[in-house]
């Protein structure tokens, strides 16, 4: 079975009569379905029942369903609630707006809103680069999306959007203390996302893209920064690059191999895909393969998809063709931006000494990283509840608070580079090990460390 993860944890509440020792029934029913307890309370206990709250992570909807089910088919035990613990804490949204002003009296107000509101309108009238120092711009960054490649769940819209952009503020927040607000379009269309972003621009200091599939988020990124005079970052793009260099860079320490000398296979190339490719090649990079839908790319590939050229033009310098699993046969790295399970065991057993496997695939990864470490030195995933998480939010934070912080108006290559090596050296030589590549999330030196990096390339 899967393992479980507190994505899908669920709160049961279930009752049963003291003699039947129902907390010791529960506890067999869910351990015994390969559920994991992390907590249980007894929240009634009288002579005639005993009612206890059991929560549990799950690794999936179905299994949650069934360790309910399993509970409530128990003669003994009756299950009076089951609660998603992430549906709750949905519930209403995951951020909101506070006034950073007392707004307790008339005096409040009068500086705050009317009359006095008006002097300060007055001089950005006057100056308008006052509006950076005098208004939300200066800390402020537009979470925007179409809602065409929403995780792993593909073109699923605005409205569905809107969860993952809430949580992408609150990380925003949290990590880099960099207000930002979701701006969820409810178009596809090119020449309208660049027209309606560039009419909200005055309220931001910086454009966070996002879940925008190729090849239009390229288009769309390209034109909002030759319209707009501040910083436009797509994030599904450049954050990941940013983050996969970090840690290849890493665990090529472990391995005590050469960007330069490594043979990589890449399956996805899309948004992510050809960003990370293109880092990689301005890191060192002269070997990679890339996969897409389709097969192999390489010289004979056809397609009009300007990134796809990129492809065509830069990689697979010897032209191989095959499979994927006949092209990973001894190479030294894998990538994976794409499917789940695409790569079966043997796959990853056939690759060089030493192999480095990156399998990003969310929720689900290109294989499952317990079976990856039976042949691969270094593992790493997307996700939270295993180790080596290539996670976005080791770089978007910084990034946008030196952006912000140096009044940036443009990004370069060179600021990605640097992003990712401050990455990466947040993990000292004592603590780099093959579960232990990139820093925690947690780590409030890494949005320092970014940050100082991203204000010395602007």
């Amino acid at each position: 079975m899967a393992s479980t993860s507190p994505g899908y944890g669920i709160t049961i509440r279930v009752e049963g009569a003291p003699s039947a020792q129902p907390v010791a029934l529960v506890t067999a029913a869910i351990t015994g379905a390969g559920a994991t307890i992390t907590a249980l309370d007894v929240v009634e206990s009288l002579i005639e029942r005993v009612v206890v709250d059991v929560t549990c992570d799950t690794s999936n909807a179905e299994h949650a369903e069934e360790i309910s089910k399993a509970i409530a088919a128990h003669p003994e035990l009756t299950v009076r609630k089951v609660s998603d613990r992430t549906f709750l804490l949905h519930l209403g949204g995951k951020i909101e707006i506070q006034s950073k002003v007392p707004l307790k009296t008339r005096d409040d107000l009068s500086r705050a809103y009317t009359p006095g509101v008006a002097r300060i309108c007055q001089a950005i009238v006057d100056d308008p680069s006052d509006a950076r120092r005098l208004t939300i711009k200066r800390n402020t960054v537009a979470v925007v999306t179409d809602g065409s490649a929403v995780l792993g769940l593909g073109n699923i819209g605005p409205a569905a959007a809107l969860p993952v952009m809430e949580g992408k503020a609150a990380l925003f927040k949290r990590f880099g203390d960099v207000d930002a607000w979701p701006v969820c379009l409810d178009t596809q269309d090119v020449d309208e996302i660049v027209r309606t972003v560039q009419l909200i621009a005055p309220v931001y200091g910086g454009i966070n893209l996002e879940d925008i599939s190729a090849p239009r988020c390229f288009e769309v990124e390209r034109r909002l920064r030759e319209l707009l005079d501040i910083p436009v970052f797509h994030d599904d793009q450049h954050g990941t690059a940013i983050v996969v260099l970090a840690a290849l860079r890493n665990s090529l320490k472990l391995v005590k191999k050469n960007l330069a000398d490594c043979r990589i296979i890449m399956s996805g190339a899309g948004a992510a895909g050809t960003a990370i490719a293109r880092l990689l090649m301005l890191s060192g990079a002269t070997n990679i393969v890339a996969f897409d839908t389709k097969g192999v790319i390489n010289k004979s590939t056809k397609t009009t998809d300007p990134m796809r050229q990129w492809f065509i033009d830069n990689c697979n310098p010897n032209n191989i063709t095959g499979t994927l699993a006949e092209c990973l046969a001894g190479a030294d790295i894998f990538i994976g931006v794409s499917a789940a399970n695409i790569l079966k065991e043997a796959d990853v057993a056939s690759m060089g000494k030493d192999s480095i496997v990156f399998a990003l695939a969310n929720p689900d990864p290109e294989i499952d990283p317990y079976i990856a470490r039976k042949h691969a030195t270094v593992v790493a995933t997307g996700r939270s509840d295993q180790p080596n998480q290539i996670n976005n939010v080791l770089a978007f934070p910084g990034i946008f608070r030196g952006l912000l912080d140096a009044n940036a108006h443009k990004i370069t290559d060179e600021l990605l580079v640097a992003a990712a090596e401050a990455i990466a050296d947040c993990v000292s030589p004592e603590q780099l090990n093959a579960s232990f590549i990139v820093p925690s999330v947690f780590d409030p030196n890494v949005v320092i460390a970014v940050a100082a990096a991203v204000k010395k390339c602007v």
